[in-house]
């Protein structure tokens, strides 16, 4: 089924009820509270890694190494399987889900250098009737297993609460705590050896990942074949939107064994290539070639009526993972990533500041007030 033209009204991420401005501040406070409470270390002997509070991934001092954790949640795209799986009769979409939820924490623990370990599931039902789909649950089992052996991390447990009155009914929120270690210490990428130079290397994405969703549902609702709209011919748009995140964590093991530590890296997720300016330090950053797009991406940018700004701003646009290394290292960076299977590009370089974005393709600039994280 043939997609019809975009609506006339543009459909901007707020109407789909994310606004990022309203959840940041939170966000900081949180931050704040958090930091006032390092000081419990000190009684058991050990310290915070201070630099790592705003990074993705909280690292802690433990003496031989370092200990890095994390806890990310999917966010809504069960829903999207949930409406695929009624419209298609298929019982395996969680599979990818299962992998969804787990990158969103795996990529995050690999920016600060850690090694992922162990991963823990979280996995919240709105009424005990939700396990009893045996097809479904035991895809998310497969799926998340798959995923572990991926990363080459243990699965080390869960909780799997019925929590009617508080997750709707017929439906599950997934969540997943990953722990790493950082070992040797000089693996440690928290941006300290950034500089001006340094090449900008991205790593593509397999589509939406597991940001932007609720932007992509509320589309769907606009589209009069919805979720079986095609994107391309062949493929679907809820299939589309369900391809499962890349796990960028065999890169970022591959990286170390080649003797490549990178200065920086950054998982584009939520605000989209505006996590490039994710790093404190004033510098600059220029991109000056672009990934392909995935096609369900330039989907939702055409029938969403979203401009550049707004499509780079808030999605990957085929970049998921974005590391900074030493531009004598950019190309060999690009080499062992493409010989994980994940395509990568040299696309951009960073300057001395002031801190600032610019994706000279689009003749995109963002300044230091786009993404405020701390």
């Amino acid at each position: 089924m043939t997609a019809p033209e975009p609506p006339a009204t543009p459909l901007s991420y707020e109407q789909a009820g994310v606004v990022y401005d309203l959840i940041d501040p939170l966000k900081v406070a949180a931050q704040r509270a958090a930091a006032a409470t390092a000081t419990q270390l000190a009684t058991h002997g050990f310290a915070e890694v201070a630099a790592s509070r705003g990074e993705s991934a909280y690292v802690v001092d433990v003496g031989p190494f370092l200990l890095a954790s994390i806890v990310e949640c999917l966010g809504s795209k069960a829903l999207v399987a949930d409406e695929m799986a009624r419209l298609t009769g298929r019982s395996d979409y969680y599979e990818g889900i299962a992998q969804d939820t787990i990158a969103m924490a795996v990529n995050d623990l690999i920016t600060v250098g850690a090694t992922p370990l162990v991963v823990q599931a979280y996995w919240a039902a709105g009424g005990s009737d939700w396990f009893a789909d045996a097809a479904r649950a035991q895809a998310l089992v497969r799926g998340w297993r798959r995923a572990c052996e991926t990363c080459r991390v243990a699965w080390g447990g869960g909780e799997t609460p019925a929590l009617a009155g508080i997750v709707e009914a017929g439906r599950i929120d997934l969540a997943a705590a990953c722990t790493g270690l950082v070992n040797p210490r000089a693996r440690l990428t928290l941006g300290n050896a950034l500089g001006a130079g340094d090449a900008i290397v991205l790593l593509a994405s397999s589509g939406i990942h597991a940001n932007g969703l609720s932007l992509a549902r509320k589309l769907a609702e606009r589209l009069p074949d919805g979720y079986l709209s095609e994107v391309e011919p062949g493929l679907a748009y809820g299939d589309a939107l369900l391809a499962p995140t890349t796990l960028y964590a065999p890169v970022t093991e591959a990286l170390w064994a080649a003797g490549i530590v990178p200065h920086y890296a950054a998982n584009i997720t939520g605000h989209g290539w505006r996590k490039l300016l994710r790093h404190p330090g004033a510098f600059g950053y220029r991109i000056h070639t672009l990934p392909p797009v995935p096609p369900v991406l330039r989907f939702i940018q055409r029938h969403a009526h979203l401009d550049d700004a707004q499509a780079w701003g808030t999605l990957n646009m085929g970049a998921g993972f974005a590391l900074f290394v030493a531009a004598a290292d950019a190309e060999r960076t690009a080499e062992v990533a493409r010989a994980q299977g994940i395509d990568a590009w040299i696309a951009g370089q960073v300057e001395a500041g002031p801190k600032r974005l610019r994706i000279e393709p689009l003749g995109l600039d963002w300044g230091d007030d786009a993404l405020q994280l701390r």
